[in-house]
């Protein structure tokens, strides 16, 4: 899924507006797991303005090892290459230990055959990084419909 470069900003100002509705009313976590300390920070930044409680980690291994003392999340960003333990492996692993969180892939390559790679991970939704508010809107917007059904 591909939003459009030349959104107005009074639909991009109506699609953040109304996600972070849908977040205040529905109390969301997420997990930022992201080596790059900057997208980290952004995407932490960006979530907590949504109004989602965010928690961050540097790679797949501790985020896995999260899950295993028993935190849950609601929404996982992923990153795709990153030391100790990819996002691919983690995304594996969390599946296979039965997590049902929606998991995002952010890669900061826009390769459709590396995309494509992730998502057979177990992705629910794969970007390019970084994300942007409208991005971060529309990931909100699909985790609501899936909380709702």
């Amino acid at each position: 899924m591909v939003l459009g470069k030349g959104a107005s900003s009074s639909l991009s100002k109506k699609m953040v507006d109304g996600a972070e509705e849908m977040v205040n009313n529905n109390n969301f976590t997420a997990l930022v797991v992201d080596d790059d300390p900057l997208i980290r920070v952004l995407h932490d930044m960006y979530l907590r303005k949504f109004g989602l409680k965010a928690q961050v980690v540097e790679n797949g291994k501790m985020a896995v090892d999260l899950f295993h003392v028993g935190a849950t999340f609601n929404l996982i960003l992923m990153d795709k290459e990153m030391p100790v333990m990819d996002g691919a492996e983690a995304t594996k692993q969390l599946r296979a230990m039965g997590v049902n969180s929606m998991i995002v892939g952010v890669t900061s390559r826009d390769l459709s055959f590396e995309k494509e790679a992730f998502m057979e991970a177990g992705l629910d939704l794969c970007f390019e990084k970084p994300l942007t508010p409208e991005k971060i809107s529309f990931i909100l917007q699909e985790l609501n419909k899936n909380n709702n059904n």
